[in-house]
């Protein structure tokens, strides 16, 4: 058992530093390291150079305990990392017999030859244990020399990810320091506004506080070490307690929570039902609903309308989307779901170019906010989207806490 393992990430391939594909596999890694009480010290991205690569690989043993690497273990010759993970061990890799019959079996089950640059994949050096992949044709390493690990997996994230899980993770030293962490997410109010109303904690040591501005709002992190999981726990839970307390007028969930789950998990409990229309979002606001598992128990139904004979179908008066945009247009959308999918509530969104109108027809009223921010298509039809997400959330929050509140009164006004 070690005290504060540290790694670093390599990303490699030529494709990443040019923009062509997306690094999810560090991302993944960095999560996966973090649980396992493993502190990430830097991540890296390496073209398909082998001398780049190998003195980045010895510049990052001087650092850290782990080195992981995800891509580069193709048969081609730009697929470097076995050349420069043998350059940095000092030691000369050999075709492994078991590892070649294996290669060419995969060829074999596929009523294919074996291309003779394959054959650099059965590569195997006398520090490294090889992984084996039971999707693709390159197996990976596990190489310990000196004290250091090195880990050369594949970069195809469905590879990666079943190399990691199911092999390297068991390979990997325990640690006594175990990790806890909780993240609040936030809607409604800026990174700014936020970190001021909780400047006291952001500056304690521990437990660590971090601050993100995401798509979908604000984030807080709030994260703490110790030699055991409970003991982190209990070092998060005061802080976490009273940044509730400052925060709830904009928490909307935890962790893996999402606006519409946030949404789903009110409806669920109050027995309620909720519908959409929109224009200016193009059906995206539907499709961050319908992304949540399960939400169909409580989401009857999505409408994108455009035209003025879109409009006159839904009972909606085509000349309300002729003049300035209005409240009035908004509401009389969200009214118009509402009757169609006979919900509790609908939420609408309208607009021209980078105004926005959003509307909530709850159980008795109707609830408008406006949404004016610059930006392109994409922007805006994220903000307008969470926007009226958010506006749901709380129109429907509102609506159960008085409805628990009535109750309440009633219970003590008989008793």
């Amino acid at each position: 058992m070690k005290q504060n393992i540290c790694a670093e990430i390599f990303s490699i391939g030529t494709e990443l530093l040019l923009g062509e594909i997306t690094d999810t596999n560090s991302t993944y890694l960095s999560q996966r390291l973090r649980d396992l009480g493993i502190f990430v010290y830097r991540k890296n991205t390496v073209g398909d150079n082998v001398n780049r690569l190998t003195q980045a690989l010895k510049e990052a043993l001087t650092r850290v305990d782990i080195v992981i690497l995800s891509g580069g273990l193709g048969p081609t010759d730009d697929d470097v990392t076995r050349e420069a993970v043998c350059e940095v061990l000092d030691e000369t890799p050999t075709v492994d017999p078991e590892l070649f019959t294996e290669l060419k079996e995969k060829f074999t089950q596929r009523n294919r030859s074996m291309p003779a640059g394959n054959t650099k994949q059965a590569w195997l050096i006398p520090s490294a244990k090889a992984l084996k992949n039971p999707i693709g044709t390159a197996p990976g390493w596990f190489a310990q020399k000196g004290g250091k690990t090195i880990i050369a997996l594949p970069g195809p994230p469905s590879e990666m990810t079943k190399m990691w899980t199911e092999q390297t993770e068991k390979l990997l030293p325990i640690t006594n320091t175990s990790l806890y962490h909780i993240t609040i997410h936030t809607s409604g109010i800026g990174e700014s506004d936020l970190c001021e109303k909780i400047q006291a904690f952001t500056r304690l040591d521990s437990p660590g506080i971090g601050t993100y501005a995401r798509k979908t709002g604000v984030d807080v992190r709030i994260a703490a070490a110790a030699q055991s999981t409970a003991e982190a726990k209990q070092i998060v839970q005061p802080v976490l307690d009273e940044i509730r307390i400052i925060l709830a007028p904009w928490i909307y969930g935890y962790d893996n929570e999402t606006l519409a789950s946030a949404i789903m998990k009110l409806c669920t409990a109050h027995n309620l039902t909720f519908s959409a229309i929109e224009s200016v979002t193009g059906g995206f606001l539907t499709e961050q609903i319908s992304a949540c598992p399960g939400i169909s128990c409580c989401f009857k139904g999505g409408i994108t309308a455009y035209s003025e004979d879109s409009h006159a179908i839904l009972g909606i008066d085509p000349s309300m989307f002729n003049g300035p945009l209005s409240k009035e247009t908004a509401q009389e959308m969200a009214k118009a779901a509402k009757k169609i999918f006979k919900t509790d509530f609908a939420v609408a969104a309208t607009g021209v170019e980078e105004t926005a109108m959003v509307a909530v027809a709850g159980l008795n009223d109707t609830t408008t906010s406006v949404v004016n921010w610059p930006g392109d298509r994409e922007m805006i039809r994220n903000r307008v989207s969470r926007t009226a997400l958010q506006l749901l959330f709380e129109t429907i929050k509102e609506t159960t806490r008085s409805r628990l509140q009535n109750q309440s009164d009633n219970s003590r006004g008989s008793s």
